[in-house]
């Protein structure tokens, strides 16, 4: 077993930002959100544990177990603090390591993230999880976005790639099902989401079909909250120039609490 999850790497510049996919996906997705950013920061796509170049290694069993294995990576690799985006169970694992090590993590960008509530549909998780083939892993995705989204090839090709590898089929099926006990997800506490002092921004897919958009509101009152009007859950894919610009937004804010700020309640 491989002791640190791979990650694709690209930029250069004074900061670091660290990307963490959603179950079923790959470091890969992250193609275009990077190639926007690659000019200003150091960039760090994982393959999280149990998926792709990482299947087998350590952290295997949960968001907790990877939280721990990518937080050990960055230590070895002798980073100072970083950035994270996470999106679905990478934004619950993003989540994680900024509780665990908050000194380490300078901002938070999530992108409908595992977590933030009970309510997941877990039926739809399953199918992805079991998906083989380009024509049914297309359709899961398209069923995951926004109803004017069409999946790109670039991500339906990594996707069937990555499910090639012996052993991440069964692999992504209990993981999913593990997750998804009696149609349910487990929940970050709100006192430790409140917490968190870093910059923390949320986006959200007011079409998620996944997960509720209503989980965000009980957001604690100084995390940014940015709606995305016509995206589903899939908004790596479904927007990814505008992914990119709310982390480089993100990345630049300092961090500080004020009582009462406002919600960053943009539309697009």
């Amino acid at each position: 077993m491989l002791p640190f999850p791979y990650a694709v790497e690209g930029g250069a510049g004074p900061k670091t930002i660290v990307f963490l996919h959603g179950l079923g996906a790959c470091g890969e997705i992250w193609r275009d959100v990077m190639a926007s950013l690659a000019a200003e920061a150091r960039l760090l796509a994982y393959d999280l544990p149990g998926h792709g170049q990482s299947l087998e290694c350590e952290g295997m069993g949960g968001p907790k177990p990877a939280a721990r294995a990518i937080l050990a990576d960055l230590a070895e690799r002798r980073l100072g603090k970083v950035h994270l985006v996470g999106h679905s169970m990478g934004g619950a694992i993003a989540t994680l390591m900024a509780l665990a090590d908050p000194g380490r993590i300078a901002s938070l960008t999530l992108l409908a993230p595992g977590g933030f509530g009970p309510e997941i549909n877990a039926g739809l998780l399953r199918r992805y999880a079991a998906a083989t083939g380009r024509n049914e892993i297309r359709a899961c995705l398209a069923a995951m976005s926004g109803p004017r989204s069409l999946p790109p090839d670039h991500v339906v090709d990594a996707l069937c790639r990555m499910r090639e590898r012996t052993g991440q089929f069964q692999t992504l099926i209990d993981m999913a099902a593990a997750m998804t006990r009696d149609d349910r997800q487990g929940v970050i506490p709100a006192a430790q989401l409140d917490a968190l002092d870093m910059p923390v921004m949320v986006v959200w897919g007011a079409q998620d079909p996944l997960l509720p958009a209503s989980q965000t509101e009980a957001l604690p009152s100084h995390f940014h909250l940015h709606h995305v009007l016509d995206a589903g859950h899939m908004l790596v894919e479904e927007a990814p120039a505008l992914v990119a610009e709310i982390v480089r937004r993100n990345t630049r804010r300092r961090a500080r609490r004020s009582p009462h700020p406002p919600l960053d309640a943009a539309a697009s």
